[in-house]
């Protein structure tokens, strides 16, 4: 029988746009989380998630601080075989900790089941902390339209609130907090701000106890237990609603007058249902440095630039997540602008 210490897992979770991705690129970049496995989820075949995390298109990258970086295959459970069989055989490092990303649409319920109750898996792993990433712009409206947002919250040890230096009323931040607290009393709480995390925030905590949330909690678990035959939370983004995905690509450039225009214009006439767009565009002033877009309904993130363009792409590729906007409708507004006076300027 295996004596080794069971390795502590953390789940991070939150809904679309709420700045995994940013605590996940500090991880990999972060001497004091060295010795971490992190298993990066993405939404749909198009996703671009990990793109941005790491640019390296292998499934495994042991990168210079000392994490490990690895996209999930198949299922949660394969995925945490996989890296346990190649640690064990020394193919990696021998991490001490893991971390866990789910999709920003995840109902973080059959992750939680498949840690605790799967005995491939709580035989070397068990489930430490679960940490949940709140917007502190758009959690409020969140809340009331998105259902697995309730759900993440109130799963969590630990909300880490983002996009402080947004949020400038502190009404309104007062009446989040008031907020989490009915969702999930028992929960810590966190400021983060350009994804700096304090690591105890992540791995403090021994054993993940669903006893202490609220009886929705042990609710859910219960129901994923009573499912019968389940894919061990493969469907990590497990999704209804209207929402669905696809990705804009195009090959010529555009003037990053025009690309704020769009972008700004989306948001204004559909920003309720844009719950995110995320990539690169190819820009005109300097097509060879790729422009980093992102947007959460009505906020659009100021457009940075990249040195290069990362390895396996040279053009425009954004990838919406959205509810009931039409794709055609989206490229049509972009080729719209593109074309327009905006297309001479370059501010």
């Amino acid at each position: 029988m295996n004596s080794e210490p069971l390795i502590p897992v953390t789940v991070l979770t939150g809904f679309l746009g709420s700045g995994k991705t940013t605590i996940l690129s500090r991880i990999l970049r972060d001497p004091a989380f060295e010795d971490t496995a992190v298993i990066v989820n993405e939404f749909g075949e198009v996703g671009l998630d990990h793109l941005l995390v790491e640019s390296s298109d292998e499934s495994i990258v042991d990168l210079s601080c000392g994490c490990i970086c690895c996209t999930i295959r198949g299922d949660l459970m394969a995925t945490l075989i996989d890296l346990y069989e190649r640690r064990e055989a020394g193919e990696i490092r021998r991490f001490k900790r893991v971390v866990v990303e789910t999709t920003g649409l995840a109902d973080p319920a059959p992750i939680i089941h498949t840690l605790m109750q799967e005995p491939l898996v709580f035989n070397h792993y068990r489930l430490a902390r679960v940490v949940t990433a709140i917007d502190a712009v758009n959690a409020m409206s969140t809340f009331d339209r998105q259902p697995e947002a309730i759900k993440q919250a109130a799963v969590a040890d630990a909300l880490l609130i983002t996009k402080t230096d947004m949020a400038n009323d502190a009404e309104a931040l007062s009446a989040l907090d008031s907020r989490l607290g009915q969702l999930n009393p028992s929960a810590v709480h966190g400021r983060c701000i350009d994804g700096a995390v304090d690591p105890a925030m992540l791995f403090s905590g021994g054993i993940y106890d669903p006893a202490g949330k609220s009886a929705d909690v042990e609710g859910w678990l219960e129901a994923e237990s009573t499912a019968g035959t389940h894919n061990h939370a493969t469907d990590v983004s497990r999704h209804g609603d209207g929402i669905f995905t696809y990705a804009l690509t195009r090959d010529a450039p555009v003037s990053r007058a025009a690309l704020s225009a769009f972008m700004q214009m989306l948001a204004d006439q559909r920003g309720d249902d844009l719950l995110r767009l995320k990539g690169f565009v190819r820009l005109t002033d300097d097509p060879s440095r790729p422009a980093v877009v992102h947007g959460v309904q009505h906020v659009i993130h100021p457009i940075r630039r990249l040195d290069a363009w990362p390895e396996g792409a040279d053009s425009t590729s954004v990838v919406f997540i959205v509810r009931g906007i039409d794709q055609g409708w989206v490229e049509n507004l972009f080729d719209r602008v593109a074309e327009s006076a905006y297309a001479d300027l370059d501010v």
